[in-house]
């Protein structure tokens, strides 16, 4: 299973956040890439910088024969696209795609891809929309499924092990 979380909440080139968000899963299922699932957009709190505006989230499900860095690097061409600039970790942007999980592969080596994504455990923006497309993905390192990341996280015990 192939996993892209999706975010904005700046307008840009593709237009306001949720039309941002709506192209991308559009861009997600053409030239090699198949969007095979997608959560509902939902809208978020900021991570990291809050002082900015909510965020438009989403989670896809994928499929491509491209290998995971490949597959980054396209991300990163559809972000330019949508007029993603890198200026300030977590700050606003038109477009934001993480690669969250590639078929249970663990990558922990720069530069590529760091799979799975190390945000996932502590994002309900992820994890809320990850639970409604995949309940029964089971995270590759904790072994932990979404439902459980997300009542740990409300109860307050992210860090806790099982």
């Amino acid at each position: 299973m192939i996993l892209i979380a999706l975010g904005s909440n700046m307008a840009g080139p593709w237009g306001s956040p949720e039309a941002a968000v709506r192209r991308a899963l559009s861009e997600l299922d053409r030239d090699g890439l198949k969007l095979r699932r997608a959560s509902r957009l939902m809208v978020s709190k900021a991570f990291g910088v809050t002082d900015q505006p909510d965020f438009v989230n989403a989670v896809a499900r994928i499929e491509t024969s491209l290998p995971p860095a490949a597959l980054l690097a396209r991300l990163h061409d559809i972000e330019r696209q949508a007029g993603r600039v890198r200026a300030e970790r977590w700050g606003p942007r038109t477009l934001d795609l993480d690669l969250l999980d590639y078929n249970e592969l663990i990558l922990s080596k720069e530069p590529g891809p760091i799979l799975p994504h190390p945000g996932i455990p502590e994002r309900l923006f992820v994890l809320e929309p990850l639970h409604e497309i995949a309940p029964g993905w089971v995270h590759p390192i904790l072994r932990r499924k979404p439902a459980t990341m997300i009542r740990r996280l409300r109860s307050g015990s992210a860090g806790d092990e099982a």
